[in-house]
């Protein structure tokens, strides 16, 4: 980690300490330097001059303060220093003139950063607040029951501060089922919010229509095909864009859980009482959403049986390609496996929690896990 870094981290747990601090507390310190200053240089030897130290009073206030208070803090300790010159009797001599000039200038330039700091966090809460209205629009929370099965989910972008990117999630009922979609846009970050849209209003579009799961993904699949291509840009690759994902249809009546998986990553099952999670393993992948011409537009699904007590963990490859320092894979199944005897909740928990340890903290690519757990009891729709 760099010096800057280091010292940007700081300055900001500062800061932050500052602003959540009551005004008298973070006022306290500068207040007391621009009184002890003056004070202490009228008993100290004329040789020793320390009221230059009257710019600690001002930097600290801008740390925490907007450019009003900073403004007046500078005013008092430039007050100061006069004080001080007028004391010793050498307010008029080239050294203390100088030292005025400088406290001055850098008042100024305090109150002008400090103004600006203000406007551009201003700016970055409307920013964060627009992520937070599209996050709720286009990837809609999943409850945490739905029919016959519990849900859990965690999602992180690759970008700091977006809550949404390149995976998806969603979820619908039917009459008689749960139907469920995890996926993953080529791209991610902020850049591939439009093809997430596209690939959840699909589905959410074809699963209400009660299809088939194989018709239901042909619907999908028609559909992202045309908004890929109809609201690319002329500079982008039309062809490189599609969508892997895998849709699940679990029957109310059935422990079974129907899946078709279109290049995605098998999900992995937790069977109830076993300490083990096995991908499921899915015979003949469908192509990406996007690319399904290459299928001809034909799909089959491939059924698992799901009994109450068992659950699935879905998952992009944001997890599993994710390496550690030496440039390994996080071994998701091995780890899943460790924890399978906790609930659905606290296993995400301690995934994410130890996915971030093994990278360190360094995600490059969004990721996103939904676990999934099939109750004793179906419940009503």
């Amino acid at each position: 980690m760099s010096a800057v870094t280091v010292t940007s981290s700081v300055t900001g747990k500062l800061r932050d300490w500052y602003r959540a601090s009551p005004p008298a507390r973070w006022l306290a310190g500068p207040l007391l330097v621009i009184v002890a200053v003056p004070v202490a240089d009228g008993y100290l030897p004329p040789d020793v001059h320390i009221a230059h130290l009257l710019v600690v009073a001002v930097a600290i206030t801008a740390m925490g303060t907007g450019p009003l208070t900073t403004a007046l803090i500078g005013a008092l300790a430039v007050l100061a220093l006069i004080g001080a010159g007028l004391e010793r009797k050498t307010l008029a001599t080239e050294s203390v003139l100088v030292e005025l000039l400088a406290l001055g200038v850098l008042c100024a330039l305090l109150v002008l950063f400090t103004g600006l700091r203000n406007k551009t966090e201003r700016m970055f809460d409307r920013m964060r607040s627009v992520s937070d209205a599209t996050q709720r629009v286009v990837l809609r929370p999943l409850p945490e029951r739905a029919g016959p099965v519990s849900l859990t989910s965690v999602y992180r972008s690759s970008e700091a501060d977006a809550c949404i990117g390149g995976d998806l999630y969603a979820v619908v009922r039917t009459s008689g089922s749960t139907r469920l979609v995890v996926g993953d846009v080529r791209g991610k970050g902020l850049a591939s919010i439009s093809d997430t849209a596209i690939v959840l209003g699909a589905f959410r579009a074809a699963a209400h229509r009660e299809l088939p799961l194989p018709d239901l993904v042909a619907c999908m699949e028609d559909t992202v095909h045309w908004g890929l291509r109809e609201f690319s840009e002329p500079e982008d690759d039309a062809p490189e864009r599609f969508v892997t994902a895998v849709m699940l249809d679990i029957p109310d009546d059935q422990p079974v859980v129907h899946l078709i998986s279109c290049g995605h990553p098998a999900p992995l099952l937790l069977r109830r009482g076993s300490d083990t999670a096995l991908p499921l393993a899915v015979p003949d992948p469908a192509p990406p959403l996007g690319l399904g011409a290459i299928a001809g537009g034909t799909y089959a699904a491939t059924s698992f049986a799901f009994a109450p007590g068992d659950r699935l963990v879905l998952y992009t490859d944001g997890v599993t390609e994710a390496r550690d320092g030496r440039g390994v894979f996080y071994p998701l199944a091995e780890r899943a496996a460790a924890w399978a005897g906790h609930g659905p909740e606290q296993l995400l928990r301690r995934i994410t929690a130890d996915l971030e340890a093994y990278t360190g903290g360094r995600l490059n690519d969004d990721m996103a896990m939904v676990a999934v757990e099939r109750e004793e009891q179906p419940a009503t729709a």
